[in-house]
């Protein structure tokens, strides 16, 4: 039987609620973890989710239903009441009197290499919410420190272990779309358009605190998606554009109570190139007036035999059939375990239990930091095409080669 892992949860914020549902689901199947200890640097904002009655009261969830930030509240001892859970303030602190095996990081992302890696030299596993790192340079120092330490790094990106992806990957791995020709990919408009602070957090709108904007935001769940069922990205031709100069939050009334002048995109366009000879268009915004534009399920992809828009698969004969039912009716029971394992379908809980499950076999994660380094690449890449006015390699940002857009933030962390 493999060992019971004990895990550190670092940054009580909005996403938290979402993880801690998912630990719900695992806890629910017997499997063999517990939470150990929550972190947040404000006093009383850990103990808002360890028991009810404990610390603030919950926050209010934001964003569109569906979005793991607009989650119901829950608490650790709704679900584990057979292990205590330690508090902290300082994550240092933690790391040097906690019973801990691993720990999952949902700070912001200017602080996710430097707790990531502080937790990696301690010798604890590592699970780090997306996108990895604020710059594509401490994305890089944090895979180094994992090698190092010979720890798993891996990134919680969610989208990967949503049903409609999974089945989809089955879809095209069992050929019969056949060869991926083209993509299209996007959405413009939303619950943040036309001119929101995104998330209610000022701080996504800084170039410092957020890298990039609605690239690097959403850019790096767009190619990961990509990557995962049409193979790898190597090149990139942007634009890349801030439409809304200023955000706001606005009350009941309408009346604006917070406003921040934004510094990063909101807006990009961009052409891709696959490895294998595809080719795709992938868009994005958080403006646009009026009300959103949406392809069919957000993406259509095209190949030899068929296509996929959103939930379905049309092929060349005329046969339109749902996916989930193909799959349900087609895949193996190994198949649907290995993507589901436990019937589970929650998202953070299948990452989670992926993370968990890399310890125990002593392997990589499917969504390993080397995964989120590519994902940050590709979606920095964005912004150097666009500066640059030509197409862009994504091994020519990865490496370093091109970077001259994080050359500020790298040197306000002193990221070396």
């Amino acid at each position: 039987m493999p060992k019971r892992i004990n895990v550190a949860l670092v940054g009580c914020g909005r996403i938290m609620p979402a993880h801690l549902h998912g630990y719900k689901a695992l806890l629910e199947k017997d499997v063999d973890v517990r939470i150990a200890a929550l972190v947040a640097r404000k006093p009383g904002d850990a103990e808002r989710f360890r028991r009810r009655g404990e610390g603030p009261p919950p926050r209010q969830p934001v964003g569109p239903p569906g979005d793991p930030l607009n989650v119901p509240h829950i608490y650790v001892y709704d679900f584990q009441k057979d292990f205590p859970v330690e508090t902290y303030i300082d994550y240092r602190e933690m790391l040097k009197r906690a019973d801990i095996d691993a720990v999952e990081i949902y700070t912001s992302v200017m602080s996710h290499h430097t707790i990531a890696i502080d937790s990696l030299n301690a010798g604890k596993h590592v699970l780090v919410e997306k996108p990895i790192a604020i710059t594509v340079k401490a994305a890089r120092r944090m895979v180094e420190a994992a090698e190092k330490a010979r720890r798993v790094l891996g990134v919680a990106e969610n989208t990967r272990y949503f049903q409609d992806i999974r089945m989809a990957k089955w879809v095209i791995d069992e050929g019969y779309i056949g060869d991926v020709q083209m993509v299209l990919y996007g959405i413009l408009g939303g619950w943040w358009s036309p001119d929101k602070i995104v998330a209610k957090t000022a701080w996504r709108h800084k170039k410092i605190f957020a890298g990039g904007g609605a690239t690097i935001d959403m850019g790096v769940h767009l190619f990961h998606i990509l990557r995962y069922l049409c193979g790898e990205v190597d090149e990139v031709s942007s634009i890349v554009r801030t439409i809304e100069k200023v955000r706001v939050t606005r009350d009941e009334a309408g009346k604006i109570i917070e406003s921040v002048e934004s510094e990063v995109d909101d807006t990009f366009f961009a052409l891709i190139k696959f490895e294998t000879g595809a080719i795709g268009t992938v868009f994005f915004s958080w403006a646009g007036h009026g009300e959103p534009t949406t392809l069919p399920g957000i993406r259509a992809i095209y190949g030899t035999k068929g296509c996929i828009k959103g939930e379905n698969l049309i092929l060349d004969d005329g046969t339109r059939t749902k996916i989930r039912d193909l799959f349900e009716r087609e895949a193996s029971k190994e198949v649907k375990e290995r993507f589901f394992p436990y019937g589970i379908t929650d998202p953070m809980a299948l990452e989670t239990l992926e993370f968990l499950r890399a310890i125990w076999d002593r392997r990589e994660m499917e969504t390993s930091g080397r995964e989120g380094l590519r994902d940050l690449a590709a979606s920095y890449a964005l912004i150097e095409s666009s500066l640059l006015n030509r197409p862009v390699r994504v091994d020519d940002v990865e490496s370093g080669v091109i970077g001259e857009y994080e050359k500020e933030i790298n040197e306000y962390y002193k990221i070396v």
